[in-house]
């Protein structure tokens, strides 16, 4: 029998300059549902449901084959934020009325899903994905 794991949830913990619009950008504008809210004098945190979490571990050769797929060329630091979607350019379309900048359309990628890359609030690089059939 294998052991539980022990983990239970991955949590990105991400301070905002600006909490208001991350805030705005991530729950409403992405639609990430509100799980809880809390403020005090001390501040103010949200935590947001983002469906399903994974952490990926690359290697910097292979971060800089994906940014070479998705974009053309090696742009995001050392942390990047992907987000599975059910129609990436859609989503990429909401994002960028919402102030995202986009850096890469959405894009073919050789592992059949079709990803696009975005500069959004809190200082964060997305990659939106849309796994695709076949």
């Amino acid at each position: 029998m294998a052991d539980e794991p022990t983990v239970r949830e991955l949590r990105l913990v991400v301070t905002a300059d600006d909490y208001d619009e991350a805030l705005r950008f991530y729950r409403d504008v992405l639609g990430l549902p509100e799980r809880a809210a809390f403020s005090s004098p001390d501040g103010r945190v949200t935590i947001l449901e983002a469906g399903r979490a994974t952490l990926e571990l690359t290697d910097p050769n292979h971060a800089a084959f994906i940014d070479d797929v998705e974009v053309g060329r090696r742009v995001a630091g050392h942390i990047r934020v992907a987000f599975q979607v059910d129609d990436s350019a859609s989503v990429t379309a909401r994002l960028a009325a919402a102030g995202a900048e986009v850096i890469a359309e959405p894009t073919r990628t050789p592992w059949n899903s079709l990803n696009a890359r975005l500069d959004a609030p809190a200082a964060l690089q997305l990659t939106l994905f849309e796994e695709l059939d076949g």
